[in-house]
């Protein structure tokens, strides 16, 4: 038993992907990618494209998703994503109903808790400050400072800094680049799908388990080591 968990789990440090598991984003993170796109003079996506490559670092999501656009224009909308997404009041990102209850009893159980993201190291610590929720997590890894998923570092980075081994973690996101980065790293994994990629995609790097909603992910922890 680790400080307060419960002896019925398996794990001792969950790893969270942030924007479509915490964090409910797509739909801005779509527009402001569509409003760079528009803005860099270059074919402007669909919303479902966008939602594609939501959970890649921003320089890696471009790329998959404007294939065909030079360099010089992908970093047009890369600076006009970034703009869009600072100051964009049209659409606005808010947790998941359930997702700070879960992160206050995981916590009061005795849970470690991190975040790996795609996101950039700057726009995880605007969130943090905004939504007050740094003090939940230990540690984070961003994709700007470390390899983006699906490639596994931020997670072996993850485990080397709170001094658990694989055994001991779980990655929890709503993407097929965080089930591979988790599958890549020896990390159980839980999808859930109520983010961008179907549970059938997710079902493909054999998780532990699929949740449908957020309020879930205690029950099933807490019980692990009964399965």
């Amino acid at each position: 038993m680790w400080g307060g968990i419960l002896e019925s789990s398996k794990y001792r440090l969950i790893i969270f992907d942030w924007d479509g598991t915490l964090m409910d984003s797509a739909d801005r993170i779509a527009f402001c990618m569509r409003k760079a796109a528009e803005d860099a003079q270059v074919e402007v996506p669909s919303v479902d494209e966008v939602k594609e490559i939501i959970g890649l670092g921003l320089p890696e999501a471009i790329k998959k998703l404007m294939p065909l656009v030079g360099e010089d224009d992908r970093e047009e909308v890369e600076k006009y994503y970034r703009y869009h997404f600072i100051n964009n009041r049209e659409r606005t990102s808010v947790f998941f109903d359930g997702a700070l209850q879960a992160l206050d009893e995981l916590l009061e159980r005795g849970f470690i808790l991190a975040v790996a993201t795609g996101k950039s190291r700057r726009g995880l610590n605007r969130e943090f400050e905004k939504h007050s929720v740094g003090h939940y997590f230990v540690e984070s890894r961003c994709a700007d400072e470390t390899r983006s998923k699906p490639d596994p570092l931020m997670l072996h980075e993850i485990l080397q800094s709170t001094n658990c081994v694989r055994e001991q973690a779980v990655i929890i996101g709503d993407t097929e680049y965080d089930m591979d980065m988790g599958r890549q790293a020896g990390i159980d994994r839980i999808g859930v799908t109520y983010g961008v990629h179907s549970k059938d995609r997710l079902e493909a790097f054999e998780p532990e388990v699929c949740l449908d909603a957020i309020n879930e992910l205690v029950p099933w922890l807490v019980n692990s080591s009964e399965r």
